[in-house]
């Protein structure tokens, strides 16, 4: 089986945990590569791998997939669930798992764009005024504190995922498409997990749409 995208691209080597833990919308989808006349959908075991740069962002992903999947009776299997941190990330590692399971199809998801704007939020000081007398008339003593927190920054991220289905019996792309959100991290809000289940809802709901699982 060709696995083109183990040779020709880079994993973006990026802190994706952090940034896939943010508040966002639902993606914007982009078919790359309809059903071709080579896809022999629908398929009923699908490999499910995600390339990003952290173990756990990819094992978080796929699970989400996998979740989805398995929700709408698709039989499918994370690669991080037969792997750990020290397992090679190539070609043989997932033909193997292909074998292993009996997958007729491979998912993979991986990073090719992300985007990065920080902004500078200033901190309102706080201050307190005290005031005295003196022992001189009409004469009083001022008293000023102003308490300034470090300045905070605001992100906001652009995230492009591409998404390509592969048929394991033909050993070629027959799907594709391209995910793009914009994340905003405020300083001061909790991480939650929104952006991989709108990401797997995405990858998810086309692969339905298209016939491409049962």
């Amino acid at each position: 089986m060709k696995l083109k995208f183990l040779r020709t691209k880079t994993i973006l080597l990026l802190g994706i945990a952090a940034i896939l833990g943010a508040c966002a919308a639902g993606p914007q989808v982009t078919k790359t590569l309809d059903e071709t006349a080579a896809a022999d959908a629908p398929y009923q075991k699908v490999l499910v791998i995600a390339l990003l740069s952290s173990f756990d962002s990819r094992r978080y992903l796929e699970d989400e997939v996998v979740k989805q999947l398995s929700e709408l009776g698709t039989d499918a299997v994370p690669s991080t669930s037969m792997m750990n941190t020290k397992t090679p990330v190539t070609r043989e590692t997932f033909l193997a798992m292909v074998d292993e399971i009996g997958a007729d199809a491979v998912l993979v998801t991986q990073l090719t764009s992300l985007q990065s704007k920080g902004t500078v939020a200033d901190m309102n000081p706080e201050t307190t005024v005290n005031f005295r007398p003196t022992y001189y008339y009409n004469v009083w003593s001022v008293e000023q504190t102003e308490y300034v927190e470090p300045s905070a920054v605001d992100f906001e991220h652009s995230l492009v995922l591409a998404t390509q289905l592969y048929s394991v019996l033909k050993q070629e792309s027959v799907w594709a498409i391209e995910t793009k959100t914009k994340i905003k991290v405020d300083f001061d809000k909790v991480a939650g997990f929104s952006v991989i289940v709108n990401e797997a809802k995405a990858i998810t709901s086309h692969l339905t749409a298209d016939g491409l699982i049962k």
